[in-house]
């Protein structure tokens, strides 16, 4: 079944640029046959396995279709769990983001009457339900149809499995004839083909079927991992894979520019490729890929199909893909040619749902991995320094630096204190990506309960101030609009001006035009900041790793805010504290 651009199916301006918002490029198969008939007005039967995109394929028509203007319910949607309700109702406020007035609403058992009650008083225009609860409503007389003109059950095989027949039967009675109807199921047992015999109309029967893998060379694993350590556990896995040639998957544009940018701060080769890169930047990026003029492709779905390149090494999944085609094109990237090949999933939280299906679908293993610990990731480049350490000193192809020796050897120093600390120097010039091994805050996000951010450590982040240097030739801003700020990272760090420059225009995503003059010291470096930047930059750049460095930015001490006076007892300003009567010491008898 071919995709389509969203643009061919018919939607509106509001949703489209809602759609765009969200960075989706094409529409799945399920979306592109069902939209444009349900925005004709007809009767749909959709039989997608779950994680395909049918939300959005019956979710946008019922948006385009309701009218603002009249307070009342004329969309309802089952659910048979609250969790789905909750996900379809979030899904529904994403693509209505420019729809103004639109309200959508999910009811479900187990949240509070009174705040349904308001919302349906206000006129909820969609209402996402489970079958009890908006059978409850019906009765109390709180939820009226009357001008109900689409009713959509999702997943009505499990609904099925669950008990709600009757239930679902009670509400498709009750709705007013004069309606659109829509059933979405993996499977259409016979109690459920009943039910679409008899309560829908002429209706078009769209069946998306699911791919199948056959690539049997391809070693398949996938890590539970939350979404704010995705990047932390991507550079782990690249690092201590020593990974070289991937292509790294995102669901959306916007991913794809982020991740992008934090890949190349972190000193990543990497390069991207979505649908709105020109077509002569795409080739050329393509181009530079196949001769490995960069490592890492990060790239959209769109990417994936017609992608013609030899010896990928790894395909990463960084989201999760809806569906199991997508997967197969996806990780179909790798173990080409019967050459072996790896393809690794991130999931985090609900996600492992829709892995499941995925693997049911492709008839597939996808084996869970546990996430390497940041020990783990310091060992391997120990051992790789140390094998490149014995290899140089059994070729013997080095400069000799024996004088240098013999002064630390007169000094009183000993061999192996000489050769620990030269060690401990050139281990401080850390790979690519590397954290700091003393920053335990990302590892505790990732070793421990993901589900919970770690709010002292973040607001720690953006507190921290570098210190001063006392060679600080100018620490103020000269140009008018520019403000200073001050990174606690500099020559010593082997930083230059263009890594500066590389970093804020990479990462924190400022144009190269409010970036002003560049002061690099030993310990520290000022850099001038448009005003209307500042903000940005301290909060994208502290906290993240930087030439092996967990970077610290603030605005240049001279330029902080004074602090607030500080009030005695009397509560009068400005005051100094009464000093403290020291006490005597005891004298000895």
């Amino acid at each position: 079944m071919q995709k389509k651009s969203f643009v061919e199916l018919g939607l509106s301006p509001e949703l489209l640029k809602a759609i765009d918002k969200i960075g989706f490029e094409v529409a799945a198969p399920i979306q592109s046959e069902t939209i444009p008939l349900l925005l004709a007005g007809r009767d749909v039967v959709g039989q997608s396995q779950t994680g395909s995109g049918k939300t959005a394929a019956f979710a946008a028509p019922a948006i385009q279709l309701a009218d603002t203007t009249r307070a009342e319910t004329q969309v309802l949607i089952l659910c048979p769990t609250r969790e789905l309700a909750v996900q379809v109702a979030e899904e529904v406020a994403r693509l209505a983001a420019f729809k103004p007035g639109l309200r959508e609403l999910p009811v479900y058992g187990g949240q509070s009457y009174d705040r349904q009650f308001r919302a349906l008083r206000q006129g909820a225009h969609i209402v996402i339900g489970t079958p009890g609860r908006v059978i409850d409503h019906l009765d109390r007389g709180t939820l009226r149809l009357d001008g109900l003109r689409m009713l959509i059950l999702d997943e009505a095989d499990r609904m099925l499995d669950m008990g709600f027949l009757d239930d679902i039967r009670s509400i498709l009675d009750r709705a007013p004839a004069e309606r659109q109807t829509a059933f979405f199921s993996a499977t259409f047992p016979a109690p459920i083909q009943k039910l679409v015999r008899e309560f829908t109309r002429d209706a078009a029967e769209v069946r998306v079927k699911s791919a199948t893998l056959d690539v049997p060379a391809i070693e398949q694993v996938y890590y539970e991992v939350h979404r704010r350590s995705k990047l932390e556990v991507l550079c782990r896995l690249i690092d201590l894979q020593d990974i070289k040639y991937a292509i790294i998957f995102c669901a959306t544009k916007l991913m794809v520019d982020e991740l992008t940018d934090h890949l190349i701060a972190r000193g990543y080769p990497a390069d991207k490729l979505h649908g709105d890169i020109p077509q002569a930047t795409r080739e050329r990026v393509m181009a530079k890929f196949r001769t490995r003029g960069f490592e890492f492709l990060v790239a959209t779905d769109v990417a994936a199909r017609g992608l013609d390149v030899d010896e990928i090494e790894v395909v990463f999944n960084y989201d999760l893909p809806h569906d199991g085609e997508d997967y197969v094109h996806r990780i179909g990237r790798t173990g080409r040619a019967g050459r072996a090949g790896r393809a690794i999933t991130f999931v985090a939280g609900r996600e492992i749902h829709r892995l499941q299906h995925i693997m049911r679908y492709t008839k597939g293993r996808i084996r869970r991995e546990k996430v390497p610990s940041l020990e783990e990731v310091e060992e391997k480049r120990a051992n790789v320094f140390f094998e490149a350490l014995r290899e140089t000193l059994e070729k013997g192809d080095f400069k000799r630096h024996d004088g240098l020796v013999d002064r630390l050897l007169d000094q009183g120093h000993t061999p192996t204190d000489i050769a620990s600390a030269l060690i401990d120097l050139l281990s401080g010039e850390r790979p690519r990506g590397a954290e700091a091994p003393a920053d335990g805050a990302r590892e505790r996000n990732i070793r421990e309960d993901s589900r919970q951010t770690d709010t002292r450590d973040a607001s720690s982040k953006r507190s921290k101030r570098p210190p001063r240097d006392d060679a600080d030739p100018a620490p103020v801003a000269r140009e008018r609009g520019m403000v200073r700020l001050a990174f606690d990272i500099g020559g010593g760090h082997g930083i230059a001006p263009g890594d500066i420059v590389g970093v804020i225009a990479g990462a924190a995503r400022v144009p190269r035009e409010s970036i002003g003059a560049i002061h690099i010291l030993p310990a520290l470096s000022f850099v001038d900041i448009a005003d209307a930047a500042v903000s940005t930059v301290l909060d994208r750049l502290n906290g993240i790793n930087f030439k092996g460095h967990e970077l610290g930015v603030s605005v240049a001490a001279e330029q902080a805010p004074a602090p607030r006076p500080r009030k005695t007892a009397k509560g009068k300003p400005g005051a100094k504290p009464p000093k403290k009567k020291k006490k005597k010491k005891p004298t000895r008898a």
